[in-house]
């Protein structure tokens, strides 16, 4: 398959049929894609019984402000004990925030994680552990074997926390009749 289009920013969303239950109505911010890779973080998976707190805690960060009860995502399979923090671009950690698109960032050290600690955090902000990665021509094959729909993010399907309704929101931002929907191909 070849390399055709940059989808870096875009949001991927999981059609009903695309065989991997571990991304099984998995809505996905693509953080990076070139030819050679593609590596993105699922958005509405939220981890059970973990909080931004406790992790924060466990990690030695000092926290000015109470973080209880903010979620850590399951930000997908790979890499699971390596945190990413989607944030937006009023919070910069120089030589390491990677500008995913427009005032969407991405960094992965612990000084991001004093700052959502602090008095003064980004605007917005998202953490996960792990990421969804693809190899050469892997993104491009699943989308061209109708495993994911692209749409553009917004505010609330990336730093929202209706975590049971992203999926079914981005899909109705694309005008998918849910109803229509079918997890397999049909015969003739």
């Amino acid at each position: 398959m070849q390399f055709e289009t940059d989808l870096t920013g875009k949001l991927l969303i999981a059609l009903p049929g695309i065989g991997d239950e571990r991304f099984a109505r998995s809505v996905i911010l693509l953080c990076a894609h070139t030819p050679e890779f593609a590596m993105g973080i699922v958005l509405n998976k939220p981890m059970d019984g973990v909080d931004l707190h406790d992790m924060l805690d466990q990690l030695g960060v000092e926290m000015e402000t109470c973080l209880r009860g903010v979620p850590v995502l399951e930000g997908g399979p790979i890499a699971r004990d390596r945190g990413f923090v989607l944030h937006t671009d009023d919070v910069i950690c120089d030589g390491t925030t990677m500008e995913v698109d427009g005032d969407i960032c991405m960094t992965a050290t612990r000084d991001i994680l004093g700052m959502i600690a602090s008095m003064a955090p980004p605007r917005q902000s998202v953490f996960a552990l792990g990421y969804a990665g693809w190899g050469p021509g892997q993104l491009e094959a699943e989308l061209a074997d109708n495993a994911w729909l692209v749409c553009e993010p917004d505010s609330d399907l990336v730093f929202g926390d209706a975590f049971d309704h992203k999926w079914r929101h981005a899909m109705t931002r694309l005008g998918v009749d849910l109803s229509r929907l079918q997890s397999g191909a049909g015969n003739a």
